[in-house]
């Protein structure tokens, strides 16, 4: 059996990825490098590449649209993350939720624990398993440490939604999809989440398909 080629510099690959402007394509499940795991970034691109490639993560963010997009997502197995969510939603969401606003950030080298026992339970969908959302319990409230862009310490405590984005999102950076923590039983289509399972809260769709909240 050949050996398989090694993988280009992870400076060669970024700048080939943003030979074109625009936003990058999205990597889909299945394909290993959402699986592998990320390296730590230790300042394997230069200043001004690592503001270029997160740019490039916030168009494709924008554009996909989403609140949340990793480095692996477009082939880049680095441990950078961006997020942002101007939470356009109805006032009855963002109570039962926690879902507030939260501006652009970037997250080098995240990593979170969990702040209490709390967890919550909601539908939730990622870029690269388009059309599909299920329940994932998750921490009601994290301790997120790491870096911004910039190497200034981060250190702080996420409630609400946006602690479910920063868990999705370094998730993804330990080589793991939100299916991997789902409730399966809950797996819907995008129509079927329209139609059926758009309240507040997933009440109503463990009631009918059969899976327990915590």
């Amino acid at each position: 059996m050949a050996t398989p080629p090694p993988h280009p510099p992870l400076a060669e690959l970024v700048e080939g990825l943003l030979h074109t402007d625009g936003p990058l394509p999205i990597v889909a499940a299945g394909d290993p490098v959402l699986r592998r795991g990320t390296e730590r970034f230790e300042g394997q691109l230069d200043p001004a590449l690592l503001a270029r490639f997160v740019e490039a993560l916030r168009v494709t963010m924008h554009a996909a649209p989403g609140v949340g997009l990793a480095a692996p997502q477009v082939g880049v197995p680095l441990r950078i993350a961006v997020i942002e969510d101007p939470a356009p939603v109805p006032e009855e969401i963002r109570v039962a939720r926690g879902r507030v606003p939260q501006p652009f950030r970037v997250l080098v080298n995240p990593s979170y624990e969990p702040v209490g026992a709390a967890r919550a339970a909601f539908f939730e969908g990622c870029l690269s398993v388009p059309g599909w959302q299920a329940v994932v319990a998750r921490h009601a409230e994290v301790r997120l440490t790491g870096e911004d862009e910039h190497g200034r310490a981060v250190d702080e405590v996420f409630s609400g939604w946006p602690a479910r984005i920063v868990q999705h999102e370094t998730d993804h950076l330990d080589g793991m999809l939100y299916l991997d923590r789902a409730e399966l039983r809950s797996l819907s289509s995008n129509q079927a989440m329209a139609e059926r399972w758009a309240q507040p809260t997933p009440a109503q769709a463990a009631k009918s398909l059969g899976f327990e909240l915590p």
